[in-house]
């Protein structure tokens, strides 16, 4: 995960008690074990190694578990996450079901929100009604003012619009929370679906989608058309000012501190005095993100029809409340953002969904829980020393770059010992004793959650920023980079097999978990995290020649994956994920040369036929064996930084040396790439 600009005991009573963490159970490691350091039964060995690593490592696997029905994509990620919501499910059952829990407590929050989300019956009995308040409001509308006046109550609920507005830490002053503007305003998320041709096919289910959802609310057949019409012709309009998704990796394009009231002074076909005063800002800079997004946006809307503006806003209303309403509302939901988008062929389970949403809202609380009884101190402490070996590594790594001089390494090397490290879970706990749950209806209360979360994140506003905050969950099965705390952090929920397992070998940990631990640490350096410092504030610390050695290796990056070709016609895009794919190759040399480290001296033999440096890459490969449905390939490639799975594999370790000696890998081999065009960076 890339910058994050907005991812216990239950003691029986009279009441069902959250704890702090203390007497942890060694849950985690109890259930590692029996589980193997390699599943040689995952293998193809059918399959040359040196032609396609990544099916001779998952080609069975990947044969014996057909993606489920309701998944666009399953591998290991996913089911640890299984695991995870599993887990989850069974805490939130208890609490669910507990008699005379104490009203405005968080075990009373979870239970109102999960039995919301699980009664089917006043779901489908209230049908849009909960939404009715909102879309007479939008009706009501008569004049733009009145529009914008509108548009700054639901911002302030937690909406995001035209526009997202959040509070976060000054890329330049990273100890102080500004407040930052991002262009928005797309129901499909990304610019590529409204503009490109080959897209035609995803916006006319869209339109269809819209169009339903539209008629649920009560809206006639004509008035449906129109109003979706309305609507993707504001979209249209949106995604043609916006700036793509390579352009948003540009550190430097995307932050322009300005003064807020010359801002509004020069832009005056939105009502931004009016906007801001409504709701309640007080700031006297502000970052503005994609200037030239809101340039064209502040000509735009003064233009713009009322009646088109309005329809785009009731009918976008309809559509994010569409997951909280009755049964038919979320099929369509579904069947356009799930199965048209995805692939995805079947909705989850009751209970799947609202896990999720319970999670989403209050997820700290359940994390408090999900610790003590399945996360160890002992694991805590193993995962602190193996994060220690691999900042060694790379220290060791800056220190033999050739191309880099000594007056940058130095400053490298000052950010390195500076990253801060968190492991399993926060030391203090979030406060959810301002969110208000009432039980009145899932989507009240789903609201209320949201606005919970943006009140908080509003109230930062002008404050030093918090160095003890987590940007995930303790559950989560993931781990981020953060570059303006310059921190690291490794949540509880990835700390598992197959990313780490007390019973594994260090070959296998190293290139499992130890991969991902390097990777997040190479994300300080990547094209967007080399231009922060020690610090976290974004400056050049690079000379002029280092920087260009940097921007000449990372193009050669770009095209190695610009080549590839994901699906009929459908190439990878190297510019987007370049971030990750320095992290991916960065992540697998810092953990083999750990790993070396920490073998020295010891007596070192095969297991299960395979050399330590074997089962190394094995273990990495392992991590990304997944099946995923061919539209979920294409959509991935338009939205998301990071490569395919088998292309992290297959397209990483052709520049890796050390990968061709384990292997053999000899020129005629499919995986062979010449020595010449290999590139390493970091």
């Amino acid at each position: 995960m890339k910058k994050a600009k907005l991812i216990m005991i239950l003691s029986m009573g009279s009441a069902l008690l959250l704890s702090s963490c203390s007497g942890k159970k060694d849950g985690a490691t109890a259930e590692a074990n029996g589980v193997p350091a390699i599943d040689l039964s995952a293998m193809d060995t059918t399959v040359k190694p040196q032609d396609d690593f990544y099916r001779y490592c998952n080609g069975n696997w990947m044969k014996n578990n057909p993606l489920p029905s309701d998944k666009s994509r399953f591998g290991s990620f996913d089911v640890l996450r299984d695991s995870s919501e599993a887990r989850i499910h069974r805490i939130i059952e208890e609490l669910a079901s507990a008699k005379n829990l104490k009203p405005g407590t968080d075990e009373s929050r979870i239970a109102i929100l999960y039995n919301e989300a699980m009664d089917s019956v006043k779901l489908n009995k209230d049908g849009a009604a909960p939404i009715m308040s909102e879309l007479k409001e939008i009706e009501g509308v008569s004049t733009k003012a009145d529009l914008i006046k509108l548009l700054a109550k639901f911002d302030s609920e937690g909406s995001q619009t035209f526009f997202s507005t959040y509070v976060f830490a000054d890329d330049k002053n990273s100890t102080i929370n500004i407040m930052h503007l991002n262009q928005g305003g797309v129901g499909m998320g990304d610019r590529d679906y409204y503009l490109k041709p080959e897209n035609k096919k995803i916006r006319e289910a869209y339109i269809n989608y819209l169009t339903e959802i539209s008629k649920l609310a009560g809206f006639d057949e004509a008035q449906a058309k129109t109003m979706v019409d309305n609507t993707m012709k504001v979209e249209t309009a949106i995604a043609n000012m916006q700036y793509s998704s390579v352009e948003l990796r540009d550190t430097h394009k995307n932050y322009n501190m300005l003064n807020v009231a010359d801002f509004v002074a020069s832009h005056k076909g939105f009502d931004w005095a009016t906007y801001l005063q409504d709701r309640g800002l007080k700031m006297e800079k502000w970052d503005v993100g994609q200037t030239g997004y809101f340039d064209k946006f502040d000509k735009w809307f003064a233009s713009a029809s009322l009646e088109e503006l309005k329809d785009y806003m009731i009918v976008s209303t309809i559509s994010g409340a569409a997951p909280y309403l009755s049964d038919n509302f979320y099929k369509a939901n579904f069947d356009f953002y799930s199965k048209e988008l995805a692939g995805v062929q079947a909705m989850r389970p009751r209970w799947k969904r609202a896990v999720s949403s319970v999670e989403g809202a209050i997820g700290e609380a359940l994390g408090k829980v999900y610790v003590d009884r399945y996360f160890s101190a002992n694991d805590k402490a193993r995962m602190e020393q193996l994060i220690e070996n691999l900042r060694q590594a790379l220290s060791e790594r800056i220190n033999s770059l050739t191309w880099m001089s000594p007056e940058t390494k130095q400053k490298a090397q000052e950010k390195l010992s500076s990253f801060k490290v968190k492991v399993g879970y926060p030391n203090k706990w979030k406060d959810y004793s301002k969110m208000d749950i009432k039980g009145d209806s899932y989507y009240a209360d789903m609201k209320r959650a949201n606005k919970f979360e943006y009140d908080f994140n509003m109230s930062e506003l002008g404050k030093p920023v918090d160095m003890d905050r987590w940007y995930m969950y303790p559950q989560t099965v993931n781990a981020y980079y953060q570059p303006t705390t310059n921190e690291i952090c490794f949540p509880a929920g990835i700390l598992q097999p197959p990313f780490y397992n007390s019973n594994a070998d260090d070959p296998v940990n190293y290139g499992a978990i130890g991969v991902v631990i390097g990777h997040e640490m190479t994300h300080g350096f990547d094209d967007q995290g080399r231009n922060y410092d020690k610090d976290g504030n974004m400056i050049n610390w690079w000379t002029d020649k280092d920087a260009e050695k940097f921007n000449k290796a990372t193009r050669v990056l770009v095209d190695q994956f610009n080549k590839i070709e994901v699906a009929p016609g459908v190439h990878a895009n190297g510019e987007n994920t370049l971030g990750e794919n320095i992290a991916d190759q960065g992540g697998l040399l810092v953990a083999h040369l750990a790993m070396q480290k920490a073998l020295e001296g010891k007596k070192v033999e095969k297991i299960d036929g395979f050399t330590p440096d074997q089962r190394f890459y094995i273990a990495y490969a392992r991590v990304w064996g997944q099946n995923m449905s061919p539209a979920e390939v294409k959509r991935l490639t338009i939205i998301d930084v990071h490569s395919l799975g088998e292309y992290r594999v297959n397209q990483t370790l052709r520049n890796i040396d050390d990968w061709y000696k384990a292997f053999n890998v000899k020129e005629g081999d499919k995986m062979y790439l010449a020595p010449e065009e290999r590139i390493v960076i970091w």
